[in-house]
C-alpha cells in the first residue's frame, strides 16, 4: 500500500513542477503529515525530492529526476489499454496517433505484460450508439477535434431551428453521448467569465480554426458540466405534469419507461401505497403526447387519473384493445369505464 502511494507520489512530482503538502495529501488521500514522512522515505531512497519552505514553497524533484515507465501491475496495463474508444478515435480523425501510443507504451510495458492490449480488447468493448440507428460521423468532427486539442478558436456557422448564426468559440471539450457527438464552447470576447454552452457538431455547417489560441480556464471539469448539464436539459423538457396510480410492477418499470431523474424524484415523493397496494404519483412529462407514448408501455400496470383528456385517451385505446381482443376475458376484472385500462 505504501509503496504504490510512494511511486504515485514521485509520478506525480514528476508532472508538476511544485506540489504543496496540502496538493500532494488531497492527491494521495492521506495527512500532510504523511506526506511529510513520505517525502523523507523518499529522499533517504536516493529519490532527490526536495522541500522548500515559504508562502510559496513544496515539493519538488531536483535536478529534472525521471523515473522510467516500470512497474505495472497487469492491471493497470489493461485499463490503460481500456482508455481508447476506438471508434471515437477514429471519427475524430486520433486512430493512428492512438495507435503509436499504444505501441510504444506496448514496447516499453515487461514481456509478461506485452499482451495486455489483447486482453483488454477481448473483454471489454464500448458501442456508444442507440440501437436500430445507423452511427453518420459528423464531417467537420476531426476539425473540432484538432481545434479542441491545439485550443485554437474557431469561426463557426451553426444552424438553430431554420436560421444559421456565427460564432467565434473557444472549444474546450467533445462529448459522445448515444452516437451524437457534443461540443462544449465558450463564446470568444466573454473576457473569460462567459458561459459554456453545448452545441451539436452535425449542425456546424463551417469551421474555421484560426491561428489565435485560447487560455483554458483551470477550473473547467467537463465530466462535471456535462453531468450538471445533462441534468437541467433532462429538467427543462419537463414542463407537463400527469398524476397516475401503479401497481407493484408498474412502479419497478416506471424509471425504464419516462425519464429516469423524473421517475425516481416522483416515486420519492409519493405517499403510501393504497389498500391493494397501488401508488399514486405525480409525474413530470414533456408533454401529454409523450407521456401517452411512453405510459403505455406500462400496459395494465397503470392507470392515469389526471389530467382528464389523457385519461379518457387511454380509456378510448383500452375499449379499442377489449374489442379488437374478442371483449375482456371470463375471470378478469372488467372497468367501469372512468377511464383506465383493463385489469
Amino acid at each position: 500500500m505504501r509503496a504504490a502511494r510512494l511511486i504515485k507520489m514521485v509520478l506525480l512530482l514528476q508532472s508538476r513542477p511544485t506540489m504543496t503538502a496540502a496538493e500532494l495529501a488531497r492527491e494521495l488521500e492521506v495527512s500532510e503529515r504523511t506526506v511529510t514522512r513520505d517525502a523523507q522515505a523518499l529522499s533517504e531512497a536516493g529519490v532527490p525530492v526536495y522541500a522548500e519552505r515559504g508562502r510559496a514553497g513544496g515539493y519538488r524533484l531536483v535536478g529534472g529526476y525521471r523515473t522510467r515507465l516500470t512497474g505495472l501491475a497487469r492491471g493497470e496495463a489493461e485499463a490503460l489499454f481500456l482508455s481508447g474508444v476506438p471508434g471515437a478515435l477514429r471519427e475524430m480523425g486520433l486512430e493512428d496517433a492512438a495507435s503509436a501510443a499504444r505501441l510504444k507504451v506496448s514496447a516499453a510495458l515487461l514481456p509478461s505484460l506485452r499482451d495486455a492490449s489483447r486482453t483488454a480488447a477481448q473483454r471489454f468493448h464500448l458501442d456508444a450508439p442507440n440501437w436500430f440507428r445507423e452511427p453518420e460521423t459528423p464531417e467537420l468532427l476531426p476539425a473540432v477535434a484538432d481545434a479542441v486539442w491545439d485550443d485554437r478558436r474557431v469561426a463557426a456557422r451553426y444552424r438553430r431551428g431554420t436560421d444559421e448564426v456565427v460564432r467565434e468559440l473557444e472549444p474546450y471539450g467533445l462529448v459522445l453521448k448515444a452516437g451524437v457527438w457534443y461540443l462544449c464552447a465558450r463564446v470568444a470576447g466573454t473576457a473569460g467569465d462567459g458561459p459554456f454552452r453545448v452545441y451539436r457538431i452535425d449542425r456546424f455547417t463551417a469551421v474555421e480554426a484560426g491561428e489565435e489560441r485560447f487560455v483554458r480556464d483551470d477550473g473547467f471539469d467537463l465530466p462535471a458540466f456535462w453531468a450538471e448539464r445533462a441534468e437541467q436539459f433532462a429538467r427543462s423538457i419537463l414542463r407537463a405534469e400527469v398524476v397516475v396510480r401503479l401497481s407493484e410492477r408498474g412502479v419497478r418499470g416506471l424509471p425504464y419507461a419516462v425519464d429516469a431523474l423524473s421517475a425516481r424524484e416522483a416515486l420519492e415523493a409519493a405517499g403510501a401505497p393504497d389498500a391493494d397496494g397501488w401508488v399514486t404519483v405525480a409525474l413530470p412529462v414533456e408533454s401529454e403526447e409523450v407521456a401517452h407514448a411512453q405510459l403505455r408501455g406500462l400496459g395494465p400496470e397503470v392507470e392515469v387519473l389526471a389530467p382528464a383528456a389523457l385519461r379518457e385517451r387511454f380509456a378510448r385505446e383500452a375499449r379499442r384493445l377489449a374489442e379488437l381482443y374478442g371483449g375482456v376475458s371470463a375471470g378478469c376484472r372488467g372497468p367501469a369505464w372512468s377511464g383506465g385500462w383493463v385489469t
